[in-house]
C-alpha cells in the first residue's frame, strides 16, 4: 500500500500543507569529499530553517540523494551535523560528501516519518537503512465488480473494487491458499472475458474447484452465499463457517443426498487443510504482525510473521542493508517505517524490544490505517510465545545467511582467480540472444551480485539493425546499445552500474563480436569471458571458457565453481527464452488490421466478425465496409484508404 500521506508534495492537498524549499544551497569548492565544504553547505541551509517538523535530504555534488532524515524540529536536527567532533565515522563521511540540501516542512512529526519512508523508497540513499527486497507483497482479492465475483492473486496498487486479504509472505503461500479456497468455496478464478464465452463447464468444475456460474450450474443467490462464507472465513470466522458446513453435511446425509454430503465433506477437508497448514499457531490473536531482529557480525536479520483473521499467512526474513554503525533498535525502527509504506498495517504490531520512537511510529501507522495501531512488546501468553518464536527464527535466518555469504564469497574469490580478475566481481552481467530461424530476435542480459541474482536490473533488447539470423551481429548490436547508454549516463563509472565481469553465452565468434564492439567504443577495461559447451557437453557438461586473447580454459566436472558459472549461464538462457516466447506469442496474436491508424480493438473485432479474415477486409469494397455492423462511414473510409492509397 504505497499511500501518500495527506500534506505531502505528492498529495492533492499538498500545496496547502507543505512548503518545500527546493533552492539549492551551492557551495564553492572541490567536488572531492571535503568535510569543511560539507559543513558550510549545511550551515547555509540552517540559516533558512525554522523550528518546524519536516524532512531533509542531503545531496552530493551531482545532486544525488545521500541521506533522507526527519525531525520534530528541523533547525535543531540539521544543526547537529555541524558538530563534527560528535559525529560517527559514518556520518562524517556523509557530511564530507554533502554539497546541498533540500527541505520539506510538515504539520507533524508523524507526517514527516511517513514522508521520510516514501523518499527513502524512491531515492534509496546510500546512508539510509534499506530493505534489501522491496518487492510488493501478494494479496488475495475477492473482486466486487461482477455479478459472480472471482477470487485471484493480486500485487501492486489496490485499485480494483473488492475485498483484499493479506499480505501473504510469498507467492507460493498465496497460491496454495487460493487453491484450497477454491476447493472450499468453489469460487471462479477465470477472467470476465473467459467467463462470458463459456457454453459448457471448464475443467475446474470437473475437478470440483468451481461451481460453474458461467453456465448456470449455480444461481446468483447461491453463489452469493459462497462469497459470504469466503469473506467470513478470510475475515477470521473460520470456525463458524466450518460449523455451518458440518450442519449442511449432516442435513444432506439425513435427506439421503449422499452426493451433496460428499461434496460438503470435501469442502470441510479443504478448510481443515488451510488451518492445518499453518506452521505458526496464532492463538488468540486475530490481526497482528510480529517482528524480531537479530544481529551478528555487523549484519542484521528481521523475522516477520503475518497473522490475519486468526490464521498465519506466512513468515519471511528480511536482511536490511546500509546498517553500518547502527544499533538494533534504530535498524528495526527504520525498517518498520519503510515496510509499512508498502503494506497495510495490522491493528497490532508486536516487536521484541522497546523502540524509542514507538509512540511516534504508532501514530504514523494509525494515520495510514485509518484507525488505531498498537505497537507493543510480546510480554505474556500468545504474544510472548510468538515473539520468542520470531526471535529464534531471526537468529536461524541470520546464521543461514552468514553461512551462504561465506560460500558465495569463497566462490567469488575462486572465480576471480580462475578468470584472472584483479579482485572478486561485485556486478556480473551475462548476455544471450534468442530467436527461431531469425524470427522475433532479441538480446537478453541478467545481473548477479554478491547476494545472488538482481532481477530488477535484468534487461532485454529487440534486435533492430542486425540481420536476425546473424548471432554475431546481434551480439554486436546488444553490446553497442548497452555500453553506449552506460557511457552516456555514467561516464565516470561511479554509480555501480558498470560490470566488473561480462559473461557471454557463446564461443569464439560471440567473444570476437563483443570484444571488437567494445574496442570500437573505447571500452577496454571490462573483463570479457565467453562460455561455450564443449565437445562432450552431454552428460559431462564440460564447458569451455574463451578469453579475449584466444586462450581457453576448462574446470573439473565436479567443481563448485563450474556449477556456479553454469547456473549464471542457465539463468540468462531461461530469461532470454522466456522473453522470446512472450514476444512470439504477441506476434502470433497480431493482426494486419493492427497497422491501420485509428482502428481500436472493438472495431477490429467487428470487421473480423463480419468479413471472417483480414484478407477479406483488405479486398472489400468501400460500400461493403460501410455495411459492417459497428463501423461508421469515416472508419470504413479510413480502412479502404489504408489498403487503396491514392496514386
Amino acid at each position: 500500500m504505497a499511500r501518500t500521506p495527506a500534506g505531502t508534495p505528492d498529495h492533492p492537498q499538498g500545496a496547502e500543507r507543505f512548503n518545500e524549499d527546493r533552492a539549492t544551497h551551492a557551495v564553492r569548492g572541490s567536488d572531492q569529499p571535503d568535510i569543511e565544504t560539507g559543513v558550510a553547505a549545511i550551515r547555509d541551509t540552517v540559516k533558512t530553517l525554522k523550528p518546524k517538523p519536516g524532512v531533509y535530504r542531503m545531496l552530493d555534488a551531482r545532486g544525488d540523494v545521500l541521506y533522507v532524515g526527519k525531525a520534530r524540529v528541523l533547525k535543531n536536527r540539521v544543526a547537529n551535523y555541524m558538530q563534527v567532533d560528535r559525529l560517527s565515522n559514518r556520518l562524517r563521511r556523509m557530511v564530507s560528501q554533502t554539497r546541498s540540501m533540500t527541505i520539506v516542512t510538515t504539520n507533524s512529526e508523524a507526517e514527516a516519518l511517513l514522508l521520510e519512508a516514501q523518499l527513502i523508497k524512491r531515492f534509496r540513499p546510500p546512508y539510509n537503512v534499506l530493505l534489501r527486497d522491496d518487492k510488493s507483497f501478494p494479496f488475495i482479492l475477492l473482486r466486487a465488480d461482477h455479478a459472480f465475483p472471482r477470487i485471484t492473486k493480486h500485487r501492486g496498487a489496490r485499485k480494483a473494487k473488492g475485498s483484499y486479504y493479506g499480505p501473504f509472505a510469498s507467492a507460493g503461500s498465496v497460491n496454495v491458499t487460493i487453491n484450497a479456497l477454491q476447493k472450499l468455496f468453489l469460487l471462479r478464478s477465470c477472467t470476465d472475458g473467459f467467463f462470458s464465452r463459456r457454453d459448457r463447464p471448464c475443467l475446474l468444475y470437473q475437478i470440483k474447484r468451481c461451481s460453474a456460474p458461467c453456465v448456470g450450474r449455480i444461481d446468483k443467490a447461491g453463489y452469493g452465499e459462497l462469497v459470504r462464507q469466503a469473506k467470513d472465513f478470510l475475515g477470521g470466522k473460520s470456525s463458524a463457517v466450518q460449523r455451518e458446513l458440518e450442519a449442511q453435511m449432516a442435513r444432506a446425509a439425513e435427506d439421503l443426498d449422499f452426493e451433496r454430503a460428499a461434496m460438503l465433506r470435501d469442502r470441510l477437508r479443504a478448510a481443515t487443510f488451510i488451518q492445518g497448514s499453518q506452521a505458526i499457531n496464532a492463538g488468540a490473536l486475530q490481526n497482528a504482525d510480529v517482528f524480531a531482529i537479530a544481529c551478528k557480525g555487523g549484519q542484521f536479520a528481521i523475522q516477520a510473521f503475518f497473522i490475519r483473521g486468526g490464521q498465519n499467512w506466512g513468515h519471511r526474513a528480511f536482511f536490511p542493508t546500509h546498517t553500518e554503525g547502527l544499533d538494533e533498535e534504530a535498524v528495526l525502527t527504520s525498517f518498520l517505517a519503510q515496510f509499512y509504506e508498502e503494506v497495510p498495517p495490522a491493528r497490532t504490531v508486536l516487536v521484541d524490544r522497546d523502540l524509542a520512537e514507538g509512540d511516534l511510529l504508532a501514530e504514523a501507522l494509525s494515520e495510514l490505517a485509518g484507525g488505531k495501531v498498537e505497537i507493543a512488546l510480546g510480554q505474556r501468553g500468545d504474544r510472548r510465545r510468538l515473539v520468542e518464536q520470531a526471535s529464534r527464527n531471526a537468529v536461524e535466518a541470520l546464521d543461514r545467511r552468514l553461512a551462504e555469504s561465506g560460500t558465495k564469497a569463497k566462490l567469488n574469490r575462486e572465480l576471480a582467480e580462475f578468470l584472472e580478475l584483479a579482485e572478486p566481481p561485485e556486478r556480473i552481467e551475462v548476455y544471450d540472444n534468442s530467436h527461431i530461424q531469425g524470427a522475433n530476435a532479441l538480446g537478453a542480459m541478467i545481473v548477479a551480485g554478491p547476494e545472488g541474482f538482481v532481477k530488477g536490473q535484468y534487461r532485454k533488447w529487440n534486435i533492430r539493425s542486425a540481420q536476425t539470423n546473424d548471432d554475431f551481429g546481434m551480439m554486436r548490436e546488444v553490446f553497442q546499445r548497452r555500453f553506449a547508454r552506460a557511457a552516456e549516463e555514467d561516464p565516470d563509472r561511479d554509480s555501480g552500474m558498470w560490470p566488473d565481469l561480462v559473461l557471454i553465452d557463446g564461443g569464439k565468434g560471440q567473444m570476437s563480436a563483443a570484444r571488437e564492439t567494445l574496442e570500437e567504443m573505447g571500452v577496454e577495461d571490462v573483463p570479457l569471458i565467453a562460455i561455450a559447451k564443449g565437445p562432450h557437453h552431454g552428460r559431462e557438461g564440460r564447458e569451455v571458457f574463451h578469453f579475449p586473447d584466444g586462450r581457453e580454459k576448462t574446470l573439473p566436472v565436479n567443481s563448485p565453481l563450474l556449477f556456479h558459472l553454469q547456473r549464471l549461464r542457465d539463468e540468462v538462457h531461461r530469461y532470454a527464452i522466456g522473453a522470446h516466447r512472450e514476444k512470439r506469442s504477441r506476434a502470433i496474436t497480431a493482426s494486419p488490421l493492427d497497422e491501420i491508424p485509428g482502428i481500436g480493438p472493438a472495431r477490429k473485432r467487428a470487421l473480423l466478425l463480419h468479413f471472417g479474415t483480414a484478407g477479406k477486409v483488405r479486398a472489400a469494397a468501400l460500400n461493403d465496409l460501410k455495411r459492417a455492423p459497428g463501423v461508421s462511414a469515416a472508419v470504413a473510409q479510413a480502412v479502404y484508404d489504408f489498403y487503396h492509397p491514392a496514386g
